[in-house]
């Protein structure tokens, strides 16, 4: 099945709401946020803990859809709900 992964940069609150949005599209198999812990890092600090708390996040989300004919839609509302919560969004091949 065809698997749409993007990037995610916002808030936790956004990440839910485009995870529980999507939920409740049609054509969804699955959706599912990845950890991946050298995204908290950052390349111009020494230390990982200097990033501010009022700093966006990036959220990594896979979504399997059932079809190819599915994938534009559900890519289409994923970055509708992104664009509604104020977050930013990337689509990726791979994470």
């Amino acid at each position: 099945m065809p698997m749409i992964r993007f990037r995610l940069i916002g808030s936790r609150a956004d990440a839910d709401a485009v995870i529980v949005g999507l939920h409740g599209t049609d054509g969804i198999e699955h959706v599912e946020e990845l950890d991946d812990p050298t995204l908290g890092m950052r390349d111009d600090s020494s230390s990982s803990d200097a990033a501010g708390d009022s700093e966006a996040h990036v959220y990594c989300i896979e979504v399997e859809v059932t079809d190819d004919s599915q994938f534009d839609d559900v890519r289409v509302s994923a970055e509708t709900l992104a664009s509604d919560c104020g977050a930013g969004i990337e689509f990726v091949d791979e994470f």
